[in-house]
């Protein structure tokens, strides 16, 4: 059943992508694959963590980006290709998302994108994991790690690539980046600071977001990595139109507003998860103690 989920989901993204630039909705894609409309929506959504008119919106405008800085194309023709009906439309949506106009976009010649093509794995292999399935990331991980990144880009605006991918050869030799596997699979990984506490990037593979991996990554800094402190992190703001419903994870999560930032001029706001009560972490350092014990290993 889940394989059939992931190959009717990787049919419709594919015909999205192929189909970009003509008119697109859930109606006409559940006719041209021959699906239920309130079916395709629904498997959708599970699978990818978007609805099907959010992906092809961030798409969209993420390809209109791209031309936005690397062609001479006018605007107005960006929104046209684009498959927007007026410039205005397009300039509304585009500076919702992107926090600036097209022109300014294309005045600072630096591209990065919304949402880029998701590719799908093969139904999950398990079903649930525990704190210890996460491990210290190694440089073998790397390439892994980074097509983790393309799939939960819409969690980092302004996100540069290159850029990350340098400063992640740091945080796996500071031991402060985690991974977890399904099989081949990177499916959920972490860098974060040891002195700040902050958490610099956490994502979750689409596929797997409903299975709780995000709370085994918090426990593991809180319990053996973090243990006492304070954990923060960064995340859009209330109202914001590019947000996938990373917000309502986090505070899902126990994470509590503080206050508004702009990093990278991009308006954002900070979260923190206080460190749990002195009984939970008595008991946590206790646990650890005695599995020292049990095991032979000194911590």
């Amino acid at each position: 059943m889940q394989n059939q989920t992931v190959h009717i989901t990787a049919q419709a993204i594919q015909y999205i992508e192929n189909h970009l630039n003509h008119k697109l909705d859930l109606d006409s894609i559940a006719a041209a694959l021959n699906y239920s409309k309130f079916h395709l929506h629904r498997i959708f959504k599970k699978t990818t963590g978007l609805t099907i008119h959010n992906y092809i919106q961030r798409r969209r405008l993420t390809e209109a980006a791209k031309l936005l800085v690397s062609s001479q194309k006018s605007i107005i023709d960006i929104a046209l290709i684009s498959g927007y009906e007026s410039q205005q439309a397009f300039i509304g949506i585009f500076k919702a998302m992107y926090k600036t106009t097209p022109a300014h976009f294309r005045e600072t010649n630096v591209f990065y994108p919304l949402q880029l093509e998701i590719f799908l794995t093969a139904a999950p292999g398990k079903t649930s994991f525990l704190k210890e399935d996460i491990q210290f990331a190694t440089p073998a991980d790397i390439d892994d790690w980074m097509a983790l990144v393309n799939l939960t880009i819409d969690g980092y605006p302004c996100l540069n690539k290159n850029e990350y991918r340098a400063q992640l050869h740091q945080y796996i030799a500071n031991k402060n980046a985690l991974i977890l596997r399904d099989k081949r699979t990177a499916i959920g990984i972490l860098g974060f600071s040891a002195d700040t506490g902050n958490i610099d990037f956490l994502a979750i593979h689409p596929q797997y977001r409903h299975s709780e991996i995000a709370q085994l990554f918090l426990d593991k800094l809180a319990d053996d990595l973090l243990f006492g402190k304070e954990i923060s992190l960064t995340t859009y703001r209330t109202g914001d139109k590019a947000d996938t419903g990373y917000r309502e994870e986090y505070r899902r999560l126990g994470f509590a507003e503080r206050e508004l930032l702009v990093e990278y001029g991009y308006p954002t706001q900070r979260f923190v998860l206080l460190p749990k009560n002195k009984e939970d972490t008595d008991h946590a350092r206790n646990t650890k103690k005695n599995a020292g014990k049990s095991s032979g290993t000194i911590f």
